[in-house]
Order: C-alpha cells, then sequence, then structure tokens
C-alpha cells in the first residue's frame, strides 16, 4: 500500500510526461518492495501530484529557475530494508531526472527523495487497520497465481 507524493513546479511536465513519471515511479517501487507487479498490487500503489504555481517553489529565498523536485515515499514499517530503501531512492533520483532532464551532477540540489514508514497498526483502509504481514500473504497469494502451472508426465 505504498504512496507517493511528487512535488514540482508549474509546468515541469506535461500531462502525458506526468502519467509516464508515475507508472515508472510505481514499478520502481513495487520492484524496491518486491511486491508483484500486478493489476492488484498497482492498485493500491498511488502517487499523488502537487504541481506548485510558478514562483512558488523557492530556494535560497528566491523563485527557482530550474525545477526543483520532492518525492516523498511513504510505506508500511517492514516493506523496505535499508538496502532496498537506497535502491529506491536510486531508481527514484534517476527517473526523476531523466524525466526533467536534470543532469546527474545537479540532483544533490535538485531532486530529493524523502522515504516514510508507517509503523505497524498505524496505516487504516477499508474502514480496518491493515497490517505489513496481510500485505505479504497477499503478495504470496499473487504470485502463486502468477507461477506458471507445471506440466506433470506420464
Amino acid at each position: 500500500m505504498p504512496m507517493m507524493n511528487l512535488t514540482y513546479p508549474e509546468g515541469t511536465f506535461t500531462p502525458e510526461e506526468r502519467e509516464d513519471l508515475a507508472e515508472k515511479l510505481t514499478t520502481a517501487l513495487l520492484r524496491a518492495e518486491r511486491a508483484p507487479d500486478t493489476e492488484f498490487f498497482r492498485s493500491i500503489t498511488w502517487v499523488h501530484v502537487h504541481e506548485l504555481p510558478a514562483g512558488t517553489v523557492l530556494a535560497a529565498g528566491k523563485p527557482v529557475e530550474k525545477p526543483i523536485l520532492r518525492l516523498e515515499v511513504t510505506t508500511p514499517e517492514g516493506a523496505l530494508s535499508e538496502r532496498r530503501r537506497a535502491e529506491m531512492v536510486g531508481a527514484a533520483t534517476e527517473i526523476l531526472c531523466e524525466a526533467a532532464a536534470i543532469p546527474a551532477e545537479e540532483s544533490l540540489t535538485r531532486v530529493w527523495v524523502l522515504m516514510h514508514e508507517i509503523p505497524e497498526g498505524q496505516w487504516g483502509a477499508g474502514g480496518e487497520i491493515v497490517y505489513f504481514q496481510r500485505l505479504k500473504d497477499l503478495a504470496k497469494a499473487e504470485r502463486e497465481q502468477e507461477a506458471p502451472a507445471e506440466v506433470v508426465s506420464g
């Protein structure tokens, strides 16, 4: 049930570029979580886009001339190990730099990825608490459903 909040200045992306970006970020997060890339897991991976009006994104107290991007990634506690968080940060940075034509050497000052974990028992959906073990069980069931049937020879 990961969520991402992407914030950037107006005019950085066209609607088509924004959709492509959300698709790539979704794929990267599912991959980092080792979750099945299925319709169900995609449907619960949300990207909220916050395009801020021109002149309202500032650095050093002045409106930015070149876009700066902030991606906040929120996952259930335990969904990403330290290694997988680093994998997601790297993949997301690369995806965002490519999408906004930001040179890699400028990524430190123009692309930030913030990782948040929601403690177990603090994430609710469908009117109830969603526990990480339930998500792991759902992922296991999705993987088993995707697995090719064994051929039995007689």
